[in-house]
């Protein structure tokens, strides 16, 4: 009993001393371990108590190294040796989970908050087209308008806020497949020539209501022009939302140029039109979806071809690209912006590929 009274205040003084020592190591590490923070502190935490303990039996041993200290030091060691590294990996392994965890929460979240964004986009965006199509059929229907030149305008009015709704769902299906991963790429050899006159020619109707000069070329280093490994239908959905975004975006009388070039490590489809430029605060933003910009890019009338935009189209675009292990990009390149996709280049020569 008596030797109890004389060592509990020294080992109540010893615990006071140790978890302020604790804190204090605690504190530093937090502000200079960083990334390691939490395994080095349960290191410490773990370690202190035994490397404590140690200390304790030799200090009320009067420093007198004796058969039973030296055993207890063996003791501590091997808890050490032990404990400490498997309580570090736990902790590792905890931070781990709990690093992935908050990503997937944050992820969700994420698409979550995109979900809402583009139904709030969309929902406006339908409104209006319908209801132009009921303003328009009621009339009929009442027989307000009668003339006969006033019914087939309505009746192309009709059909062409139609097209808009239908390419609005269209876009939407497509940007769903591509967001839960569901898109699958019939993927073939295509010659990069085939694919730019494919999509000059349907974009033709578009720059000849806006009078925009469509043009093409190649820039490639090779005489041939390059192919791709890519799926024929989405790389002409591809470039047909370059186009019509360029199109709708570029005044009358400008140009909007297609071409090709390639490297060693990849084939070039570029876009450049005359729409005056994105603010460059504007252009990480480019191909998010259901963004449509500022004022710098010159506004104009909508087209029952090319319509305002629902914002869609580029974030598309990236969608498919990234699909084929591609990337795509925009910079500010007068008297426009120019859109270069880069797609994994063939070794094939196109002139032995059937477009």
């Amino acid at each position: 009993m008596t030797d109890l009274s004389h060592i509990l205040p020294w080992a109540l003084l010893a615990t006071v001393a140790i978890v302020l020592l604790e804190a204090i190591l605690l504190r530093w590490i937090q502000r200079t371990a960083r990334g390691s923070a939490i395994p080095v502190a349960v290191g410490v935490l773990v370690g202190m108590p035994v490397l404590s303990v140690l200390l304790f039996v030799v200090a009320i041993s009067g420093f007198m190294f004796t058969d039973q200290v030296g055993w207890t030091a063996v003791a501590c060691g091997l808890i050490a040796v032990t404990v400490v590294p498997v309580s570090v990996l736990f902790a590792r392994r905890v931070i781990r989970r709990e690093l992935e965890a908050e990503s997937r929460r944050a992820s969700e979240r994420s698409a979550e908050t995109s979900r809402r964004e583009l139904v709030g986009w969309i929902s406006h965006d339908l409104r209006t087209p319908l209801a132009g199509i009921r303003a328009m059929s009621e009339a009929l229907e009442d027989a307000v308008v009668t003339d006969p030149q006033d019914v087939t305008r309505y009746a192309r009015r009709i059909g062409d806020e139609t097209h808009r709704l239908s390419a609005m769902v269209d876009d939407l299906f497509e940007l769903s497949r591509i967001n839960s991963g569901t898109l699958t790429l019939a993927v073939e050899l295509l010659s990069t020539k085939s694919l730019v006159t494919q999509a000059l020619d349907a974009s033709m109707p578009a720059a000849q209501v806006r009078q925009v000069r469509l043009e093409s070329g190649t820039d490639a280093i090779r005489e041939s022009w390059p192919t791709v490994s890519a799926s024929h239908r989405e790389m002409a959905r591809v470039l047909g939302n370059l186009l019509v975004n360029a199109i709708r975006h570029t005044p009358s009388g400008g140009t909007v140029r297609l071409s090709v070039g390639n490297d060693e490590e990849a084939v070039l489809l570029v876009v450049q039109d005359g729409c005056g430029g994105i603010p460059e605060h504007e252009l990480p933003f480019v191909f998010d979806t259901a963004f449509r910009g500022g004022d710098a890019r010159s506004p104009h009338e909508e087209s029952a071809v090319t319509g305002p935009g629902a914002g869609l189209g580029l974030a598309i675009a990236r969608g498919l690209v990234e699909a084929h292990g591609g990337s795509i990009a925009v910079a500010n390149r007068w008297p426009g912006c120019r859109f270069e996709v880069r797609l994994p280049a063939s070794d094939t020569r196109a002139d032995v590929v059937v477009p």
